[in-house]
């Protein structure tokens, strides 16, 4: 009884992991259809919903977050493409690379800071930095598939 309990328990498990993974495929495949523009307004959207922007600050921030959207696009572009020509970077290129993301990181915080409320700002800071632990946390689920 015990182990068809624990079958059923495992079986459930799975397919609800399994449901999880075909939503992300799903959404992921529909952003992969999208414009760098509409990209841009969802990403407005969702800041708006998390900070509480005014119509101000959505029109002072959109153009923030489209220009970090093509600047994003581009690099993906670009790591493809070496890709697929099979380039890998340099220790230099990555470490480049790597202080450029810095560096815009710092300058969207800066312009971020002259039209968010500090209150807003913290949660900004939160968000990116929930963001990132969950990256990290993705990439180590991914070194241990390996």
């Amino acid at each position: 009884m015990k182990k068809l309990a624990l079958f059923a328990l495992l079986v459930v498990g799975l397919s609800t992991s399994a449901q999880v993974d075909k939503k992300q495929e799903r959404k992921r495949a529909e952003m992969s259809k999208m414009t760098t523009e509409e990209r841009s307004e969802l990403r407005l959207k969702r800041v708006s919903e998390i900070l509480k922007l005014s119509e101000k600050q959505q029109k002072e921030i959109a153009p923030i977050l489209l220009e970090q959207q093509q600047q994003r696009e581009k690099a993906l572009a670009d790591f493809k493409a070496n890709k697929e020509k099979g380039i890998k970077p340099t220790e230099e290129e990555r470490a480049s690379r790597m202080k450029q993301r810095e560096n815009d990181q710092k300058e969207m915080r800066e312009k971020l800071q002259k039209i968010l409320t500090p209150e807003q700002m913290s949660k900004w800071d939160a968000t990116v930095e929930r963001n990132k632990e969950r990256r990290m946390e993705k990439i180590k689920e991914r070194k241990k598939e390996e």
